[in-house]
């Protein structure tokens, strides 16, 4: 596997795994890690998406495009690896496991 592309899960469909670029991947999980709380209720997706995009490099996501995608894309594979959760609430809210 080439170092340039890692393998994520996604939780709603257990056992199938996208190769994405990695340092995207990193950055993304970087950044939302460092700004998801510990306890619920957590943060709601959209306001964790504004809280996150001073933390990634532009060179990367010039603007924060396409920011939006690789948060669902990381979010999706962290919460498949039980390194974050949902809150049982309405919309979807996110903390750290």
């Amino acid at each position: 596997m080439p170092d340039d592309k890692i393998e994520i899960e996604n939780v709603n469909i257990p056992g199938r795994t996208e190769r994405v670029d990695r340092a995207k991947y990193m950055a993304m999980r970087d950044a939302l890690l460092a700004v998801l709380p510990d306890e619920p209720p957590g943060l709601k997706v959209e306001d964790a998406k504004e809280a996150l995009l001073p933390h990634l490099p532009d060179d990367l996501f010039p603007q924060g495009r396409t920011a939006g995608w690789w948060l669902k894309a990381v979010q999706l594979d962290l919460e498949a690896k039980g390194v974050i959760r949902r809150a049982p609430l309405k919309p979807v809210q996110l903390y750290k496991s």
